[in-house]
């Protein structure tokens, strides 16, 4: 009952098959009394012209939102006093590289308020960074009524920069005291089922 199999398939592959006389007219026949041809070429038509349409106001939209509703930094999570900022300029305002900066600095700010688990046990602690937080927050709106004021310099670009970093810093420092208290109840938990 073993066969080698390539010796199969070449024999199989050196047979010429024949279609029997007018297979293809038959099929071809049934195929437009099943579907006409004009029938066939409208429904790829009219779906190829509702995808080119979808695509492009999907693009457009996307466009028009982006270039014309930038996200402002201001209206992100850490930034608990809104001030009415027409006219003023900000660090993003001064150049690209300083926009990302900023850009950068403010997401991952949020990033880190958005993962922290808040329970009654850390609620204490959590409140604490939180209110160092706001401080950091306050001297930044500080920092950038300065650069309205006095215009920029090096100085306060510095210190707007440091700031981000001190809060991002600030943090990532509670996430680190959340985890040891979290690992430590845990420590305490597989002792006291041991």
């Amino acid at each position: 009952m073993e066969q080698d199999l390539r010796k199969l398939f070449e024999t199989e592959r050196d047979k010429k098959f024949q279609l029997k006389e007018g297979h293809e007219d038959r099929f071809m026949e049934r195929l437009d009394r099943e579907m006409p041809p004009s029938q066939r070429t409208s429904r790829v038509w009219v779906l190829s012209i509702a995808a080119t349409v979808l695509v492009l106001i999907s693009v457009g939209a996307f466009l028009f939102t982006s270039q014309d509703n930038p996200i402002p930094a201001e209206e992100v999570v850490v930034d608990a006093e809104k001030e009415d900022d027409k006219g003023t300029i900000s660090l993003g305002d001064l150049s690209p590289d300083l926009e990302k900066v900023e850009n950068y600095y403010l997401a991952s700010i949020n990033l880190e308020l958005s993962k922290l688990e808040v329970s009654p046990d850390n609620k204490e602690l959590v409140d604490s960074y939180m209110e160092q937080l706001a401080e950091l927050n306050r001297e930044y709106q500080q920092l950038n009524k300065e650069l309205n004021t006095f215009g920029p310099n090096d100085q306060t670009i510095s210190a707007l920069i440091k700031n981000l970093q001190l809060r991002l810093e600030l943090l990532q420092k509670l996430k680190e005291k959340l985890n040891q208290i979290k690992s430590s109840k845990n420590e305490q938990l597989s002792t006291i089922q041991a």
